[in-house]
């Protein structure tokens, strides 16, 4: 468990060149380049890449990212568990410690970092940490140490053949980004573009055993500055709970996450939300769906947000064209990595469809990765990055995630991440681990 220390913080904002009527046109290494100016999505295609062909040799850090790939020597994962200061309850059942897979990505003398957190059960979705683990062991690892790869594209389209597991994908496309941000010398938010090392982020409040309980969290939240607040909503923990939360917090941005709980058999409930002046309802009906979310959408007022039916590019497309949301969260390890997850953010603002960064409650580096993702010109709401104090009494990276400032967290100014395991916190929640070679 020993490596070499690295010290920082977090991460920030990222970069697309891209067409409104063709938005994945361009290979996604080059809307991924970092440029000194962000070309406008509404370019013509062929002006783009002519624009990126003429910075090519200008520019340091784009000749870097076109260069060959980097040879991977091998990968090491490192299953954990992190126990929560208290339960995390949400509308698929209640969590005491966060299950996810951290993952080491060796070439040469660099490595890079990354971390997916499916969590215990497959519940959220239809992985879980111990399946992620063996996935990645016995599947996915192998199909890349021994060979170079030269791109966030060229990782995906040798994982391709393996079908779903986006969680487990996710670990070595984040491990990978982190390793060539390493490589070229800059943090990984500049890597993909990002404009300020400032991201806002909001407070989340699970399901309570009171009401009474939920509102001294609220005025938490309040008093602390965050800009918005998510409350967790299931069966049981519904309208009473958001109208007391109205009523005592009339001008706070507030939005329900459903967690898929419910079906348009609730219609007449969701139809009563749009009293409460709601920022969204989050993955409302079922963590598969598009269909039924169009026809939901369609009859309420309250925007929709998808977040556990966006899995992939395809999947956001047809939600996109049907209607089925006015908003998009973006986990980067529900679609399978930062590579997919730009990718995403890229098409989504071609659509005039704004996006936000959700997570899956990891250590500072799954959240360091998030950080870089939030700094995507199209995120517009406070994402779900929180400070390591909110739900670990010690995180099991180093640095600690801190708030810089009220409801912001603040890009790391190292290369890469900006951070990494402790050793002693991880063998003290190790749960497994392997090395591919």
């Amino acid at each position: 468990c020993a490596w070499p220390a690295c010290s920082g913080s977090r991460v920030r904002h990222g970069l697309a060149i891209m067409s409104r009527s063709h938005p994945t046109k361009l290979p996604l290494r080059l809307r991924r380049a970092s440029l000194p100016d962000r070309i406008p999505c509404d370019s013509p295609a062929g002006a783009a890449t002519d624009h990126v062909a003429s910075l090519i040799s200008a520019t340091p850090s784009l000749a870097h990212a076109m260069e060959p790939g980097m040879h991977i020597d091998s990968v090491e994962l490192f299953h954990v568990a992190m126990p929560l200061i208290y339960p995390f309850r949400t509308a698929f059942g209640d969590e005491t410690a966060i299950e996810s897979i951290l993952v080491r990505m060796v070439s040469g003398d660099d490595f890079g970092w990354g971390e997916t957190a499916p969590w215990r059960m497959p519940l959220y979705s239809s992985e879980w940490a111990a399946g992620a683990f063996s996935a990645v062991r016995d599947w996915l690892a192998p199909l890349l140490v021994g060979r170079d790869v030269a791109s966030g594209d060229e990782l995906q389209l040798a994982l391709e053949g393996v079908k779903g597991n986006y969680f487990a994908k996710a670990g070595l496309d984040l491990a990978w980004w982190d390793l060539r941000a390493k490589q070229a010398s800059v943090p990984l938010w500049r890597l993909i573009g990002g404009a300020t090392d400032i991201v806002d982020v909001g407070a989340d409040i699970g399901v309570m055993h009171s009401t009474d309980a939920l509102l001294e969290e609220m005025a938490k939240a309040v008093e602390a500055g965050f800009e918005r607040v998510k409350l967790k909503y299931r069966p049981g923990w519904e309208l009473e709970m958001v109208a007391a939360v109205r009523d005592c917090f009339p001008d706070t941005v507030i939005h329900v996450d459903c967690n898929s709980a419910y079906t348009l058999d609730d219609l007449a409930m969701f139809q009563e939300l749009d009293r409460y002046g709601l920022a969204m309802i989050e993955q409302p009906l079922a963590h598969d769906d598009v269909v039924d979310h169009a026809t939901l959408q369609s009859q309420i007022n309250t925007p929709v947000c998808l977040d556990e039916s966006i899995v992939s590019l395809e999947k956001t497309r047809q939600a996109i064209d049907l209607g089925a949301c006015r908003w998009v969260n973006i986990k980067v390890g529900r679609v399978g990595g930062l590579t997919n997850a730009i990718a995403i953010h890229d098409l989504c603002q071609a659509a005039a469809v704004p996006c936000w960064v959700g997570g899956m409650l990891e250590s500072a580096i799954g959240q360091a990765h998030s950080t870089a993702l939030a700094t995507l010109p199209n995120m517009r709401y406070p994402a779900d990055i929180f400070p390591s104090s909110r739900f670990y009494a010690q995180d099991l990276a180093m640095p600690q995630l801190f708030l810089d400032a009220p409801s912001q967290v603040r890009a790391t100014a190292v290369p890469g991440i900006g951070c990494e395991p402790h050793p002693d916190q991880l063998r003290q929640h190790l749960v497994n681990q392997a090395t591919v070679r």
